[in-house]
């Protein structure tokens, strides 16, 4: 499956933020104030005074693949992250991810691959001569999801259920996703899209940055606008 971004909740915007702003003077709303946000905002972006921006809430439901995983992790102030754990249960969904940039790669049946005694046990997989680079990833990952239930089945009698479960899942691969709980506040937001949301990144945390982003802008009412047009994250 493709990894999923969902927005589930959150809490403020370019009002908050303006208003937060102003605190220091007076945070009382007329039509002249307002009209004034988008500038106030820029400002405050491009002058590096962010506090203003860490009262407002983005609260996330995504679902990746474990590298998006630990992209994500490295993401800690301002950010919070609560996820599945193959330690607590055993990941019954199987649920992995397949690069849609594989589909059309063709295994390369050379000598190293042919001669590499380690390899013969799967290379019934490449049978097919139309067998590509996303197919082999997917059955690789099914057989590893197959031994990894096998191993709790296996472990559970002599070393118990908590440790059959915490141990099992080195038979995971990169590609197994979970689902994780994740909020920011658009400070970190706008930290993180900076930084996964470039043409540098990886393209699985790419993709999934872009689609919290879209989330945002599209959030009825559009309430973060200004915000994002002030840290240039459309074009960041």
């Amino acid at each position: 499956m493709n990894n999923e971004v969902k927005l589930i909740g959150h809490y403020g915007g370019d009002i908050t933020h303006a208003q937060s702003a102003w605190t220091s003077t007076d945070r009382e709303l007329n039509e002249e104030k307002i009209e004034r946000i988008p500038a106030l905002l820029h400002m405050l972006a491009e002058n590096g005074h962010h506090t203003p921006f860490e009262k407002s809430t983005l609260h996330f439901l995504v679902t990746c693949d474990q590298t998006a995983h630990i992209h994500f992790l490295k993401h800690r102030i301002g950010v919070s992250i609560n996820a599945e754990s193959a330690r607590y249960k055993e990941l019954k969904e199987d649920k992995m991810y397949l690069p849609e940039d594989w589909k059309h790669e063709k295994v390369n049946r050379n000598d190293i691959f042919l001669n590499n005694r380690d390899l013969h046990w799967w290379l019934h997989l490449t049978d097919n001569k139309n067998s590509d680079w996303n197919h082999i990833l997917q059955e690789y990952a099914t057989l590893s999801n197959l031994l990894y239930h096998q191993c709790i089945q296996d472990l559970t009698p002599t070393l118990g259920r908590k440790r059959a479960k915490e141990s099992a899942r080195f038979f995971k691969t990169m590609n197994s996703q979970i689902t994780m709980d994740i909020s920011f506040n658009f400070r970190s937001f706008a930290h993180f899209c900076k930084l996964r949301n470039a043409p540098d990144a990886q393209l699985e945390i790419r993709e999934i940055a872009e689609s919290m982003l879209n989330e945002v802008m599209h959030i009825e009412g559009n309430p973060f606008k200004e915000t994002i047009a002030a840290f240039n994250l459309i074009n960041s």
